[in-house]
């Protein structure tokens, strides 16, 4: 049967370890994209259209793939129409996650047992729009509900986290912490960053009119960050490359980029990697853990990035080599204070048996230091994370894995977390069934609550386990 109690979990330990181990484990939820501000006002969604479609580039890519015209999907249809477009979209979508992620979100948060499509859509729409009306269906109320411990939203270094103080204040049953992401700071071609820059000045309360003092910027909110709860940073290397320089190097082609004039790419990728490397060197003096994302292709539509922008369903995966430059940088931190605990993820699944080698050149002290982070974007499917999972206990500790994480805009998300433990339980189920590893339910079920809930809790330090 659909979504039955066991799907997911064909074999009786897989069922025994989610049903008496993982289930009922609490989700720290490391990376996701939720706005804080969001978070604090707590108001209710209008209806299930902005909880659900409102920038969901995943739906909008299979409304687009079953021809839905662009004015259903981020154009000026009404929230009800583009409702039942992705109503329609849905029944042809069995086999993607999405179809099973729909209808447990419906099941989960709101009781809906009926599979959507266009003939149910009218009385759906209504019965789920009654309930997230009610008190406990607010944005906080659905993170309570899913039993989430703690958020690490995706934050600019030049962020005032006014919301995250606010939360600190007023939340108890959960606690948001900051991420720190430097991406406007590494990305000095960009059209932007002479404006980021000054906003960066605002935000640390000193000029920011060369290299040196850019260092010192960032370090001071580095420090800001930390007092704030952040223990993250995040970067987003869609082409990773790696030029060694000087900070005199960078200097020059800082200034030069200030006076207007156009960097070549040599000059781009010397800076960034100077850049990164000191970033690096900072987390590392505070113990925070750095996340690499690797390997997106962005804006692939010109017409479309030119209408809709950045982020709206329009990108692809990288393909490009990978092991030297990310060696190259990873090696000059190991030589200079060491490496953070490092999660490196990338969007092309053909680049995991690399990385997973490239890690294990770089474990030492803490345990799982070096993560290969989970299914990501195209990868969060069931094959992606049982690839993930598998490769993980292939090469590496799979004990030690931090687990699952949303990445997602939506507070309905949090389903995604059952899903991936119901894989989890499943292949250490099929390990088990085949001999491959013991029928000890001790062992396997401690196994399936740390990977769950607590590599991340201990991993991490948040202040609130510290």
């Amino acid at each position: 049967m659909f979504l039955n109690d066991d799907f997911l979990l064909t074999t009786e330990p897989a069922r025994q370890l989610f049903h008496q181990h993982a289930k009922a484990m609490p989700i720290i939820d490391y990376h996701c994209h939720l706005d804080p501000r969001e978070i604090y006002e707590d108001q209710p969604f209008k209806n299930l259209t902005a909880a659900w479609l409102y920038g969901d580039h995943y739906k909008w890519r299979l409304m687009r793939a079953n021809g839905v015209p662009e004015s259903h999907i981020t154009g000026d249809a009404s929230d009800y129409d583009k409702f039942l477009a992705w109503a329609k979209t849905l029944p042809k979508a069995v086999g993607n996650p999405l179809y099973s992620w729909t209808h447990l979100e419906l099941r989960r948060f709101f009781g809906v047992s009926e599979l959507l499509n266009e003939d149910s859509a009218p009385a759906i729409w209504e019965q789920v729009n009654r309930k997230l009306a009610e008190p406990e269906f607010t944005r906080r109320g659905l993170i309570r509900s899913s039993r989430v411990k703690t958020i690490c939203t995706t934050d600019d270094p030049a962020d005032s986290l006014e919301y995250h103080k606010l939360l600190k204040e007023s939340e108890k049953d959960f606690s948001v912490f900051p991420t720190f992401r430097p991406d406007k700071a590494l990305n000095i071609d960009a059209p932007g960053f002479p404006a980021w820059l000054t906003s960066l000045e605002k935000a640390a309360g000193t000029p920011v009119t060369t290299y040196a003092e850019l260092l010192d910027a960032l370090r001071a909110r580095v420090e800001f960050f930390h007092d704030h709860g952040c223990r993250l940073s995040d970067h987003a290397l869609d082409v990773l490359r790696y030029r060694a320089g000087s900070d005199a190097d960078a200097q020059a082609f800082f200034a030069k980029r200030l006076e207007g004039t156009e960097l070549s790419a040599e000059e781009i990728t010397l800076y960034r990697t100077e850049l990164l490397t000191a970033l690096i060197g900072f987390y590392h003096d505070k113990g925070w853990t750095m996340q690499l994302h690797i390997h997106a292709y962005r804006n692939n539509n010109t017409p479309m990035f030119q209408k809709l922008g950045p982020d709206t369903g329009y990108d692809g995966i990288n393909d490009l080599s990978l092991t030297e430059a990310l060696s190259k940088l990873l090696d000059r931190a190991e030589c200079g204070k060491g490496l953070p605990k490092t999660i490196l993820y990338s969007l092309n699944p053909g680049d995991y048996p690399a990385l997973l080698a490239l890690m294990g050149c770089y474990q030492k002290d803490t345990a799982g230091k070096m993560q290969l982070g989970s299914g990501w974007w195209y990868n969060d499917t069931r094959s992606g994370m049982r690839q993930q999972l598998t490769l993980l206990a292939d090469n590496s500790l799979l004990g030690n894995f931090v687990g699952m994480l949303t990445d997602s805009r939506s507070f309905l998300s949090y389903t995604r977390h059952e899903y991936f433990r119901r894989v989890l339980c499943g292949l250490i189920g099929e390990l088990a069934e085949r001999g491959e590893a013991p029928d000890d339910m001790e062992l396997l079920g401690q196994l399936v609550r740390d990977i769950s809930y607590n590599n991340a809790a201990g991993y991490f330090g948040f202040p609130s386990a510290e």
